[in-house]
C-alpha cells in the first residue's frame, strides 16, 4: 500500500513539474491569451476603418512603426480607398507569436491573418503587433498592417520578406 502512495505522489510531482514548466513570466502558456489580444486589436482596426477615423487608426501604431513608415498618412487614405464596400464581417484565419523576456521585461510579437468580407470583396489582412513590449516601449503597438484581396493572398511570399512598418497594400 505504501508503495502505491509513493508512486502516486511521484507521478503527481512529475505532472506538476511538467505543467509548471509551461509557465513563463508569471503567465501560463496553457492559458495564453494571444488569440484574444489579436482579436481585440483587429476589432480596434476594423472600428477605425468603419468610422474612417484616421487618427484612431494611427493611434494603434507604435512610435517605432510611425517613425519607420514611409508616407504613413497617405497610406491610411489609400487603405480606406482600397476597401470596396462596407465591412460585413472579419474572422481570424491564422495566428503565430514569438516572445522574449529579459531582466523581467517582455516582448511578444503577434502575427495574425484575418479574412475581411465587405459587400463587394474579400480581403486578406496581415497584422504584426507587439503586445506587450516592455523591453522597448516605443515598439509597443501595431507595427504593420498589410492588405490585399483574398484571391491574391497566395502570391505574397514569406512574412519575413514582407515585414515593413506602417500600412502596406498589395495589388494583384
Amino acid at each position: 500500500m505504501s508503495k502505491r502512495i509513493v508512486l502516486m505522489m511521484t507521478v503527481m510531482m512529475v505532472c506538476m513539474l511538467l505543467l509548471g514548466s509551461c509557465f513563463f513570466g508569471g503567465r501560463g502558456m496553457i492559458f495564453d491569451d494571444t488569440g484574444a489580444k489579436a482579436d481585440r486589436r483587429m476589432e480596434q482596426i476594423m472600428e477605425a476603418i468603419k468610422n474612417k477615423d484616421k487618427e484612431a487608426l494611427k493611434a494603434l501604431f507604435s512610435d517605432k512603426a510611425l517613425a519607420e513608415a514611409e508616407d504613413f498618412d497617405n497610406r491610411v487614405d489609400y487603405l480606406l480607398d482600397f476597401l470596396e464596400g462596407d465591412i460585413d464581417s472579419y474572422e481570424r484565419d491564422g495566428l503565430s507569436a514569438d516572445g522574449s523576456i529579459r531582466q523581467g521585461k517582455e516582448s511578444q510579437m503577434i502575427r495574425s491573418v484575418y479574412r475581411v468580407v465587405t459587400e463587394e470583396e474579400e480581403y486578406f489582412f496581415y497584422v504584426v503587433d507587439y503586445d506587450p513590449d516592455t523591453i522597448d516601449p516605443d515598439n509597443a503597438g501595431v507595427y504593420m498592417i498589410q492588405v490585399t484581396k483574398w484571391a491574391d493572398s497566395n502570391n505574397l511570399g514569406p512574412w519575413q520578406e514582407r515585414l515593413s512598418a506602417g500600412i502596406s497594400l498589395k495589388y494583384g
